[in-house]
Parts: C-alpha cells; structure tokens; sequence
C-alpha cells in the first residue's frame, strides 16, 4: 500500500458578520484588531502535532479556508507559509488557494497575497444582484464583486467565483442573470450551488421565502446549458471548470486523499499503513472555539479512527461526487479493501441504472447524480 497525496487545509474563524445560510464554525469579529500573531503560533503549533501522523510526504495543496481568511493580513499568510515550507516539503506545483470576500478592504490587500505565495483565489460573490446579496445578509453589493472579480484575474493564476442560486425571491432570469456576469469576468472556475437551508442557522429559526421546485429545476437546466455553452465542464455536482483548472485541493477531497486540518474547528483524514499491509484511517478534528483553540496545550479534540465496515460509504461519499466517476483501482489505493466488498452494491446500482460500469471505471448516471443520497445509501446496507 503506499499512501494518498496530502493536502493543508487552514481554518481562520472570524468574519466580519456572520451570515443567516452559514453553518460554518464562523465567529463574528468582535475586537478591531484579530490575535494575528497568537493564532498563527497556534496554527503551527497544531501543526507540529500533526506531523508526526503524515509521514514525510510532500503537501499538494494548501486552503486557507473560514470564516473570512482575508481578514488576516498578507503578513500573517506569508508567516503561516513560511512556516509549513520550514516543516514539510512542498510540490513543485503547488496550489494555495485563499477565499477572500468581494469588500474594498479584502481587495487593497489582493496584491500583497499574491506576493506572499497564494496563487488561487476563491471570491465569495453569492451574487451580484444588491436585493439579493441584502437578503443573503452579505456585506458587499454587486459592483465590489465586479470589481473584486476584474483585480483578481489580473493578479492570480487562477481565480474561482463561489455564487449561490435558489436565493430569497430569486427567479430563473436573475439566476441565470447572475451566472452570466460571472462568466462574464473570464474567471476560469465556478462553485455554483443551490442555497439550502441548514440547521443552526438564522435562516433555520426564520425561513425565508425559497424559490418553487419548478423554478429551482429549471434555474438547475438553464444554468448548466449556459455553462456548457460557455466551455465549462461539471467536474463535480456543484463545482465547474474550464478545461485544466479544476480544483487540485477538492479533488484530493473527492478521490479520497488524505489532507491535514489546522485551526479552529478544523478537520483532517490521515492514512498510515497497517503493520500487514493494510490501511488505517483516522479523521480528526480541533477544538471549536479561537480563544480556547489558542490557549489550549493540545488543540485535538477528537480522533476516530474509520472501521471497515465504514470504509465503502466513505470513500464514496466523496468519489461518487465526480461526475467523470473513478477508477476501481482507486478503491483498494485509498482504502486497502478488495472489490469484492462493493461488487454486488454496484452491480445492483447499475441495475437501478444510478451508475455504469464500464472498463474498470465506476460512473453516477444523470439518475445517480440527481438522488446520489439514494445510491450513497446502497453503501450503507
């Protein structure tokens, strides 16, 4: 067995206001000045524990991920970089991606990451309609997110636009309205994803008025029609790219692969292999809250490993995620497990045509994209 490629994922909690859809571990700044330099020191201090369970492979990507990472100063980034290269080896292509907001602050400060080793951005736009973007709570209007979108695609090598539909009093013209604009701005990546309404969120307590399913359907049609046209491929059930640029970091989510979490409320998956050769994997998660996150001796608040039986279901919950499907190789790569643990769950899927099967490859169907609650829960019997 030899392991998966590792990935960093990078957890800073604060944003300016926590929004009503966000069931994010999210804390609204409360002070003028964040503890950049305490939680940065957290931060690699998290990550020295870590280390000793990743083993000596080089990171693939690294995702400063929140809450609002842009809140933090180039400074701080560079310092936290500066700090992963002294501890691990790097790719030679890495990726290091940072979601920033569409805010005239956010933006002044584009340039600087850029020189401080981010080569990705992800801009969380949701949309660039001012009626929407006021119902969704942001705290940017349609004009900065243009602009935030124009300024980074001059700057990074990669740009991504998150954008939301299904939105408070959306109809299908302004989706598409919506999507159109993003395009628009040449980005080469786009997080398109229907808003839904989550538990322990604003939104939950007091639910706003959602579009009808038949208009929710046929936003869902338009969309992707105008996506195709516009030489976007649906990788994965909510993320689009232009050919080459998809997301190195999720897709070593989605195939499986192992990744370190770092910060507040952070989660990783790290393998190691068995002493009879086998895998062992164990998801692990910190402690929630930033101030006790920094103040703790050791920030792991919990580390479960992933029994056998636990296995199938977990690896395709992420793989089965792709739209181009996966090898069956893949299967026993990531988990150390025979096909023959998942052979009669797939060919029963094939036969309720929720995916194919076809050259060693497993594929969902559209059937098995549209109730892939229903095929992951075959792996669950």
């Amino acid at each position: 067995m030899t392991l998966p490629p590792l990935s960093l994922y990078v957890h800073i909690p604060w944003c300016v206001r926590k929004c009503p859809y966000c069931d994010f571990n999210s804390h609204a700044q409360r002070d003028t000045e964040l503890p950049e330099q305490a939680y940065v020191k957290a931060l690699l201090d998290d990550l020295d524990e870590e280390r000793a369970l990743s083993g000596a492979r080089p990171l693939q990507t690294i995702f400063f991920g929140g809450g609002t990472p842009s809140l933090f100063s180039a400074a701080a980034i560079g310092d936290l970089l500066d700090g992963v290269a002294a501890r691990f080896a790097l790719a030679p292509e890495l990726e290091v991606t940072l979601e920033a907001n569409p805010g005239t602050y956010e933006q002044a400060r584009f340039a600087d990451y850029r020189r401080a080793g981010v080569n990705r951005l992800s801009i969380g736009v949701q949309s660039f309609n001012d009626n929407a973007l006021t119902a969704l709570g942001r705290i940017h209007q349609g004009r900065e997110a243009r602009t935030a979108a124009e300024s980074a695609r001059e700057l990074f090598p990669r740009l991504n636009l998150d954008l939301m539909h299904g939105l408070p009093g959306q109809t299908p013209a302004q989706a598409i309205e919506d999507l159109a604009i993003a395009i628009g701005l040449e980005t080469d990546h786009l997080s398109w994803y229907q808003l839904t309404i989550e538990p322990n969120t604003e939104f939950h307590s007091r639910p706003p008025q959602l579009p009808l399913d038949e208009a929710l359907w046929a936003i869902q049609e338009q969309g992707q029609a105008q996506l195709r046209e516009d030489g976007f491929h649906q990788y994965e059930v909510s993320a689009y790219a232009k050919p080459g640029c998809q997301a190195r970091h999720n897709l070593n989510y989605w195939r499986f692969g192992d990744y370190i979490g770092i910060g507040a409320g952070a989660h990783g998956k790290l393998s190691q292999t068995s002493n009879s050769g086998g895998m062992l994997i164990r998801r692990r998660h910190k402690i929630r809250q930033p101030a006790a996150y920094m103040d703790a001796e050791r920030r792991l608040a919990g580390d479960q490993p992933v029994s056998t039986n636990e296995l199938p279901f977990e690896f395709m919950l992420n793989a089965l995620r792709l739209h181009d499907g996966f090898d069956l190789a893949l299967f026993f790569k990531r988990t150390g497990l025979e096909l023959a643990e998942i052979q009669p769950t797939l060919i029963e899927a094939e036969r309720r045509q929720l995916l194919t099967l076809k050259g060693g490859r497993v594929q969902p169907t559209l059937s098995g994209q549209l109730f892939l609650n229903d095929l992951l829960a075959m792996f669950l019997e």
